[in-house]
């Protein structure tokens, strides 16, 4: 059997498809399962025992500058052609609320069968209720699959792994990953409120802070980077903070520094997604997202949010009270 599973959106939606995939190989250990993800998020899956293939594409808006476009779309319709040749038995349409993206390129694959969600007016209705593993999980129902969502799942490099513990094994105390990058503005915490945090954790907690963010200029038009914030964040938390930067270039290399962490406080975003299916405990930023939806899934977590649901208005205390609740007994 060949099934190939579709979901080219963020990090955070393929992590929730994981559970899917390992539904998938359990049911069907000898069939063939391919997922089709950009090459941005497909690190995601890079030693995932349940996936057989990654076939990634480039977005047109990931290209530097300099990079060709036409080379790009060869690329894409080269492997969209070898699929196509592959005479696959299911193409899986996983992203909720939206039945139709990808169907064109579904049907242009010539699957015996397309499975995908039911009209997006009758599936939003549910959204806001269900948690986003629990929607895709839900078209496990097409292969007959029974018993409970599994896990997340998510396999660091272990040279990323063994590249953060070196880093950080010089330093004693608990190991808090602070993630300050967030894609929405809403989703934003403030530079001095992070620099605060990292205080209060290392007086309080004797505590080392793990500042992660993604490099870059944030006016970058590809993609934008928190190089501004960061320097920020260690200028407000001063020269004898106990704070390690961490700027992560590449994915994996920020799943290797998640997991070399003892707890991550982040905003709801990709980090968070990862962060809880390496099995870290969370403390969890949310603005204007639905909690119900996209919470950390399969892990020991907090949520924090503000009545104005923007981060801009949460007080520090709130995280500190959080990460108080979520650590203690250990």
């Amino acid at each position: 059997m060949k099934i190939l599973v579709i979901r080219r959106d963020n990090i955070g939606d393929l992590v929730c498809t994981t559970p899917l995939l390992a539904a998938l190989r359990r049911r069907h250990p000898e069939a063939w399962i391919g997922v089709l993800a950009n090459s941005y998020n497909a690190p995601v899956l890079e030693r995932n025992p349940d996936v057989s293939a990654v076939i990634s594409y480039q977005k047109l808006k990931h290209l530097e500058p300099g990079e060709s476009a036409l080379a790009a779309l060869g690329r894409r319709l080269a492997a969209f052609w070898q699929l196509r040749q592959m005479k696959l038995d299911f193409v899986v349409l996983a992203t909720p609320g939206a039945p139709t993206r990808g169907l064109r390129l579904a049907r242009w694959l010539k699957p015996a069968k397309i499975v995908r969600f039911d009209d997006s007016r009758v599936r939003a209705a549910t959204l806001g209720a269900r948690h986003e593993v629990e929607l895709v999980f839900s078209l496990a129902k097409a292969f007959d699959v029974q018993g409970a969502v599994p896990g997340l799942v998510l396999v660091p490099d272990p040279r990323e792994l063994e590249r953060a513990r070196a880093l950080l094994a010089s330093r004693p105390g608990r190991r808090i990953a602070v993630h300050i990058s967030a894609r929405r503005r809403a989703q934003r915490w403030p530079a001095q409120r992070f620099a605060e945090l990292i205080g209060a954790l290392h007086a309080q907690h004797g505590a080392l802070a793990v500042l992660l963010w993604s490099p870059g200029p944030p006016e970058h038009a590809r993609h934008p980077g928190d190089d501004d914030k960061a320097a920020e964040v260690l200028r407000a938390a001063g020269a004898g903070a106990a704070v390690i930067p961490y700027p992560t270039a590449r994915l994996a290399e920020l799943i290797g520094a998640l997991a070399a962490c003892d707890e991550v406080i982040c905003s709801d975003g990709g980090a968070m997604h990862l962060a809880a299916a390496l099995g870290k405990p969370v403390v969890a930023l949310f603005g204007d997202a639905p909690a119900e939806r996209w919470r950390p899934w399969g892990t020991r977590h907090r949520i924090v949010r503000p009545p104005s649901r923007d981060l801009a208005d949460l007080p520090v205390e709130t995280v500190l009270a959080a990460y108080r609740e979520l650590t203690a007994g250990d």
